[in-house]
C-alpha cells in the first residue's frame, strides 16, 4: 500500500523517532534512525565522542556508559529504547571543578596508556562503585550477607566487562581501589609487586 498525498512520508520518517534524552545532565533531543544504537546517537547525533567504538558487540567495554546510573555497554542498547531515560557519558563525570576523584586517581596511578578504553572504564568504575555502594554482590563475594570487601580479586571481577589492550589493569586496579578508600591487603600488595 503507498502513501497518499494526505499522509505521505519519506523513508526516513518512517524509520525514524525523535527522543529527548537527559544526558550529563542536560535535556538533548535527538531524530535517529529506530536500528541507530546510544553510542552512535551519542557520537554522531551529539557529537560526544568519549564513549569509544571498539567491537561493537559488547564485548571489549570501550562505550561502557551510565543509563539511568547501571552501567551498560552503548553499542548493545538501540537509542529508541533510552528515550526519556538518564545518560552520564565520561564528558559528564567531572564536575565544575575539574576531574571527578575516579578520574585524578586514573591520572594519579597512570592506568591507562593509549587511552581508548579509558572513558569505558572511568564509566565502569563508577558505576562499578556505586554497585558496591549499594551492597550488590558479584561472582566472586565470599559471603552474601555482609557487604563486599572491595579486594583486587573482586574489583577485577567487577570490571572483566572492560578490556585494557595495554593491560594497564594494576593501575586501574589501584585507582579504583584509591577512589574506594581502600587500603591494599597485604596479599593484594604481594602478588601487585610480583607483577
Amino acid at each position: 500500500m503507498q502513501d497518499g498525498p494526505e499522509n505521505a512520508t519519506t523513508p526516513d520518517e518512517r524509520h525514524s523517532s525523535r527522543l529527548t534524552l537527559d544526558v550529563n545532565g542536560a535535556s538533548r533531543e535527538v531524530t535517529a534512525d529506530n536500528r541507530t544504537t546510544l553510542l552512535d546517537a551519542l557520537r554522531e547525533h551529539l557529537d560526544l565522542t568519549g564513549a569509544k567504538k571498539g567491537c561493537d558487540h559488547g564485548q571489549c567495554g570501550s562505550c561502557t556508559v551510565l543509563l539511568d546510573g547501571r552501567r551498560v555497554k552503548s553499542c548493545l542498547v538501540f537509542a529508541v529504547t533510552v528515550d526519556g531515560r538518564s545518560v552520564v557519558t565520561v564528558e559528564g563525570l567531572a564536575g565544575p571543578d575539574g576531574l571527578s576523584p575516579l578520574q585524578a586517581a586514573f591520572v594519579a596511578h597512570d592506568a591507562f596508556q593509549c587511552g581508548y578504553c579509558t572513558p569505558g572504564q572511568l564509566c565502569s568504575a563508577r558505576g562499578m562503585l556505586d554497585e558496591v555502594a549499594k551492597g550488590w554482590p558479584s561472582a566472586v563475594t565470599d559471603d552474601l550477607a555482609t557487604p563486599a570487601e572491595l579486594t583486587d580479586a573482586e574489583i577485577r571481577e567487577r570490571m572483566a566487562g572492560n578490556l585494557c589492550r595495554c593491560a594497564a589493569y594494576p593501575h586501574i586496579v589501584a585507582a579504583v581501589r584509591e577512589t574506594a578508600g581502600v587500603q591494599p591487603l597485604a596479599a593484594d600488595a604481594t602478588r601487585a609487586a610480583t607483577r
